[in-house]
């Protein structure tokens, strides 16, 4: 379709009736030029809730499912009656209870079974983008503006790994045209439910974190968007986190490699998978503040003119560091490091960053903290005999580490960047634990000590000149 506009509104900008009317708002206005669709997130926090609604079903905790199933009829409830008129809202409160009504179904089977089976933790965790779609889209059809909620499960094929699954192109192309692609011609705005799917044979998946802004882009190269623009609530991709670093700045366009790289790495604008469906047909995202809607935000492209060193720095304090050690000529470095990676890869555990030594040949590798229980259950899995008889040594984890990682397609050849970057961090007394930087020269990625991550961070940025 010619000129579609995908828009993606994240948590925050859909977090509050205020917010969904500013959203519809957006949306509207550009309707008047061009087609239109919507990816919506569930409001902020529902999908924590719904979550830790999960988690008290598990326990056989009625008490805490009642009190969290009162929290989210109130908050849609309460959106539902600020956005709608009297007349519309009896239909939309009938959609709101019978959607909750089947998240409560699905918990109470939890609780006889005393147990959150994956493809029903999938099905009933998309509720909250469910209910964020239908109030969206009678937002939309208040304001004038043709709407109607789609499940994305019938549209979006994924495989079938439950909490974290990717998408099927192909088929998705031909169910997202055959029931998309109709709704648009007519002229209507189809507001989409981020971050679920189904598999080919109808099971409801979810795309793991993130997989709202995934959505967007598996869905934009399937129509074969124009662009699509990401709303999220800050002003862009910035060179640090301005939290951290005050005189941090907004990049005016990113490469998708670059953007991909400080995702990854902890910058909390976009998901690193997102780009990945639009690469090959070249779309453009832009990440805007729908808070600040006249800011430009920040352009992802495929590529830029050429740049002279580091673009950004960010970093990631909630993670762990890993390290693995062959404790006998039994066995090589290279070996345990096979099992290693092997089992974290079906474990479904994401690397951020891994360093190695080539005479112990012992390694390290970080990951994220929520994933280490799940990290170690699969080393010992795999390592269980040779740790039994002290071929490989105990496995030691350190949680007191944070990462930062500079990035920047012009670092590639620059000589003295990475001594610049090592010895600002060395001057404000904080060690440098580990260093990872790929072939690419695209990142480098240091783990030092948590408490010294903030002064590392603003020593970098300070270094390679990217504020104001």
């Amino acid at each position: 379709m010619n000129d579609l506009l995908v828009m993606k509104f994240g948590g925050t900008s859909v977090g509050s009736a205020g917010r969904m009317r500013a959203a519809a708002a957006l949306a509207s206005r550009e309707r008047r030029n061009r087609p239109v669709l919507v990816v919506v997130s569930a409001m902020s926090k529902i999908t924590d809730l719904l979550l830790d609604t999960m988690r008290h079903a598990e326990a056989g905790d009625r008490a805490g499912i009642d009190a969290n199933l009162s929290t989210l009829r109130s908050r849609h409830l309460e959106a539902c009656r600020e956005l709608l008129s009297e007349v519309r809202q009896a239909a939309a409160m009938a959609g709101l209870h019978g959607l909750i009504a089947e998240f409560e179904r699905i918990v109470s089977g939890m609780v006889l079974l005393n147990e959150r089976p994956p493809r029903s933790v999938d099905e009933a965790v998309a509720v909250g983008e469910r209910l964020s779609a239908l109030l969206v889209a009678e937002c939309l059809n208040r304001e004038g503006t043709p709407a109607a909620a789609v499940n994305a499960w019938d549209v979006v094929v994924t495989d079938a790994v439950f909490g974290n699954a990717s998408p099927l192109m192909e088929p998705t192309r031909t169910k997202a045209r055959e029931k998309l692609l109709p709704m648009l011609d007519e002229g209507l705005v189809p507001v989409v439910t981020g971050f679920n799917g189904a598999t080919s044979d109808g099971r409801p998946t979810t795309l793991g974190r993130g997989g709202s802004d995934f959505s967007a882009s598996i869905l934009a190269a399937a129509l074969d968007a124009a662009e699509v623009w990401i709303w999220t609530d800050v002003d862009g991709i910035m060179s640090a986190d301005p939290r951290l670093v005050p005189d941090a700045v907004v990049l005016d366009e990113v490469t998708y490699a670059e953007a991909a790289e400080l995702a990854y790495n902890g910058a909390k604008v976009l998901h690193p998978r997102t780009l990945a469906p639009l690469v090959e047909r070249r779309i453009p995202v832009w990440s805007k503040n729908s808070f600040a809607p006249e800011k430009p935000g920040t352009q992802i492209v495929p590529a830029i003119a050429a740049t002279n060193g580091a673009r950004a720095v960010t970093s990631m304090t909630n993670v762990a560091l890993v390290s693995l050690e062959p404790a006998s000529a039994e066995i090589t470095g290279v070996r345990v490091m096979a099992r290693a990676l092997d089992a974290i890869a079906r474990a479904n555990v994401e690397i951020l960053a891994l360093s190695s030594s080539s005479y112990r040949q012992s390694f390290c590798f970080l990951v994220r903290a929520e994933e280490l229980a799940r990290t170690m259950e699969a080393l010992e899995s795999a390592l269980a005999l040779e740790l039994a008889h002290g071929y490989v040594t105990p496995i030691h984890v350190d949680t007191s580490v944070g990462l930062l990682a500079v990035v920047g397609e012009g670092m590639q050849g620059k000589p003295g960047l990475a001594g610049r970057i090592f010895t600002a961090i060395s001057r404000e007394q904080v060690n440098i634990i580990a260093i990872a930087q790929g072939s690419s020269e695209l990142t480098i990625a240091v783990v030092v000590r948590r408490d010294g991550l903030e002064k590392a961070v603003r020593a970098v940025h300070k270094e390679c000149r990217l504020g104001r």
